[in-house]
């Protein structure tokens, strides 16, 4: 409880100093917060910092590795599918949250938006996607897959 309760002050703090919207998270390892972060996408014009990926990031630093298996985050809200897919690169283990999507809707974040276009097909999205391009780019992924230097993630 003492970790939600952090995810919860720092997105309170957050959105009191102007930061960003009211989002707060909190990763911890082995009992410990190894990161934190608020959401600061205003103060940053950065549409990406997000709290969870605020997090992510500072934990990653903290122990100087990509991989956060064994950690818990614990979010102030159920988390975007940027920052679900960010958790899942970050093979965190647990994920805990107290406010809902549906309650993030009901102060204007429609985070649902984004749920509902995924399944969708590339050109039905409200922002469609188009491929391009394909043979020469996989000449890119085919060079990776023979190189013998790479770090595997």
């Amino acid at each position: 409880m003492s970790f939600m309760l952090r995810a919860i002050q720092l997105s309170k703090e957050g959105m009191e100093h102007n930061h960003g919207g009211p989002f707060g998270a909190v990763i911890v390892k082995d009992g410990k917060i190894i990161g934190e972060g608020c959401n600061r996408v205003t103060s940053t014009n950065d549409p990406t910092a997000h709290a969870e990926i605020t997090a992510i990031r500072n934990a990653c630093q903290a122990l100087n590795a990509y991989d956060l298996t064994g950690t818990e985050i614990y979010c102030s809200c159920e988390p975007c599918p940027m920052c679900l897919a960010a958790i899942y690169w970050a093979r965190i283990s647990k994920i805990y949250f107290a406010n809902t999507r549906k309650d993030a809707a009901a102060i204007g974040f429609d985070d649902d938006l984004i749920y509902a276009e995924i399944p969708k097909n590339n050109n039905e999205r409200l922002v469609p996607a188009f491929q391009l391009l394909h043979t020469e780019a996989l000449q890119v992924f085919e060079a990776w897959k023979l190189k013998e230097d790479k770090t595997e993630y």
